[in-house]
């Protein structure tokens, strides 16, 4: 008897915290994207989800189980997204059924988010469109090569979506602020002959650390420049900055705090392990991470010209370019830095960057760093390098850089290593710093 009413009690906890842990949808998110959509479901405790599709009408399906819903799901705006309608109802004795109706095909994907700094479990849903991703690809991919082409820049708002970034004083968000820098900085770029301008994000969503260099890379683009407002754990720090990738650790404390910080966003913004694209991740991962010499010697330069003239319009955190273990500089075959246009987690520079027309002052100085650096040495192939050779687009003019090599420049521009010998007479593969080499259009 006593083992028995042993056992019906042990049944009852394990029953009781069954129920105890039943999870709550809270809240629903949307951010649509360019190529894809994305909800967030906030969770009060973890759920086993499961994830299907049906035809005819075509609907998306997602079971929660030991679930129920507490969010509002009228109040979600779906005009830009391929989602209809989002209902949601009892599935079982204790499990909840999400039905999403399309109005466009899409290919779904789903992961769990475990908890973190700014949000506890999460359900993550990615409604990609692969056909416009890929669209896009091809059309900007065709220029690369072209003749008196345009220098293609790829302007990186960070965070976005999920990631609301650094938080300052009056709930003013990075994400925002740094949006609106640059679009301001493409703007400038557009109205700029020879000049190409490429949003890695336009709105606000979410793109992942290694997409943004991939983005950068299939847009074909010559140089990478990331805008961030950040915060550090002093409201009394002030002060913009300029960072290139480092080799071998950041260049101080600020520095190791801040790449910490950034390379972390992903846990925050959401990007799950998705087995099918987990294993080229890692790969590709490896191999950004090599043969790094070539493109941190030339985002010096950039990062030195955008120093000197942010100089002008903000205070400098400090006087050089300093460096750190940014991932998302994390590029071998593209120029890439890193602006801090100011700490927003000081109130000073926080009502400072809420200000237009200080934005407007910022992006005016990124540009003109970006611009002098490129009048001076503009890549082969290019409108710019054009003019510079008074009309001849077959070379254009190079002058060596500490820790170039001539394999790494013929590389870089996309000529045979050979042919760079030919063209300037070279019997062998040594070159000094400061040497001017002729370099033959791809």
């Amino acid at each position: 008897m006593h083992r028995v009413t042993v056992g019906l009690l042990g049944l009852l906890v394990l029953l009781s915290s069954t129920l105890l842990s039943a999870a709550t949808v809270k809240q629903v998110r949307v951010w649509p994207a360019p190529d894809h959509t994305r909800l967030v479901f906030d969770l009060s405790g973890q759920a086993e989800h499961k994830l299907f599709t049906l035809a005819n009408p075509s609907r998306i399906v997602i079971d929660l189980a030991n679930s129920k819903m507490a969010a509002k799901l009228s109040n979600l705006e779906l005009a830009k997204t391929p989602i209809q309608n989002i209902r949601s109802g009892k599935r079982g004795a204790s499990g909840l059924r999400i039905v999403l109706d399309l109005k466009s095909q899409t290919q779904p994907r789903s992961f769990s988010l475990k908890p973190n700094a700014k949000y506890g479990h999460r359900l993550v849903v990615d409604l990609v469109n692969k056909k416009k991703a890929e669209v896009k690809t091809v059309k900007q991919l065709a220029t690369k090569g072209n003749s008196k082409r345009d220098i293609v820049i790829a302007i990186d708002a960070g965070h976005g979506g999920e990631d609301p970034g650094a938080i300052g004083p009056g709930r003013v968000k990075e994400k925002d602020v740094v949006l609106r820098i640059a679009r301001e900085l493409a703007a400038l770029f557009k109205a700029e002959a020879g000049f190409k301008p490429v949003l890695i994000r336009d709105s606000d969503y979410y793109v992942g650390l290694r997409n943004r260099t991939r983005k950068a890379r299939n847009a074909g683009a010559d140089l990478f420049v990331s805008i961030h407002a950040d915060a550090f754990k002093r409201s009394s720090a002030r002060g913009a900055s300029v960072w290139t990738l480092s080799e071998r650790g950041a260049s101080s404390e600020m520095g190791r705090w801040l790449a910490g910080r950034e390379n972390s966003t992903d846990l925050i913004g959401g990007v799950g392990t998705l087995s099918k694209d987990n294993d080229n991740d890692v790969l590709e991962g490896v191999l950004l991470d090599m043969s790094m010499h070539s493109s941190i010697s030339h985002s010096r330069e950039v990062g030195s010209h955008v120093q000197r003239y942010m100089g002008k319009v903000a205070h400098m955190h400090k006087k050089q370019v300093q460096h750190a273990g940014f991932m998302v500089l994390k590029s071998p075959d593209i120029p890439s830095i890193l602006v801090e246009t100011g700490f927003i987690s000081n109130p000073g520079e926080a009502r400072l960057l809420q200000q237009r027309s200080h934005q407007r002052k910022l992006a005016q100085s990124i540009f003109n760093g970006i611009k002098v650096h490129f009048s001076k040495k503009p890549p082969p192939g290019t409108l710019l390098a054009w003019k510079q050779n008074g009309g001849d687009s077959n070379t254009t003019r190079y002058k060596v850089s500490r820790g170039d090599t001539l394999s790494v420049i013929a590389s870089r521009n996309g000529v045979a290593l050979k042919r760079l010998r030919e063209v300037n007479g070279l019997k062998s593969d040594v070159i000094r710093v400061g040497q001017v080499l002729r370099i033959p259009a791809s």
